[in-house]
């Protein structure tokens, strides 16, 4: 028996793969509410950081350094949720992102949330906006971000069809 068995010694989130960009997350006790279910606010923190880490995955950085050095950032301008069962301490799930539009200025991903035994637990879909950050105002996404979610919603229709 290890002296620390029983204790959350490692990252409650981390790379499961980068084509399909999948996460694995482990629910942590003070994301739940007494009765020992993830409380709902949560979900809307697991996709937004599950999208930041797509980012930086493809921006190849620190998220929020890797904008800034593309100059933009990404508000969501719509955020979705359909839920499927809840998700209580200690549990672990996956979150695929996949882009499922690429438009001038806009993008959208979806999230599939599912647990070790591969059941739906969330669907998310985000549309973030491109804008400058200085200004607050919408600009066309950046060509090397364009370039890298076209080619990652390329990929996703292929494997679809």
């Amino acid at each position: 028996m290890s002296a620390l068995q029983g204790f959350d010694t490692g990252p409650s989130e981390w790379l499961v793969s980068g084509r399909p960009f999948v996460v694995r997350r482990q629910v942590r006790w003070g994301e739940c509410d007494p009765a020992g279910v993830v409380y709902t606010v949560n979900f809307s923190e697991y996709a937004v950081a599950v999208a930041n880490r797509f980012y930086a995955y493809l921006l190849g950085g620190p998220v929020e350094a890797a904008k800034d050095d593309n100059g933009f950032g990404t508000p969501i301008k719509a955020l979705s949720f359909v839920f499927n069962r809840s998700l209580r301490p200690d549990e672990f799930f996956d979150m695929c992102v996949t882009v499922t539009g690429v438009r001038e200025r806009s993008f959208d991903l979806s999230v599939e949330a599912t647990d070790m035994s591969g059941a739906s637990v969330f669907s998310a879909k985000l549309s973030p906006i491109c804008i400058a950050r200085s200004e607050r105002r919408s600009i066309p996404i950046p060509p090397v971000f364009r370039a890298k979610l076209q080619e990652v919603a390329a990929v996703a229709a292929e494997q679809a069809s």
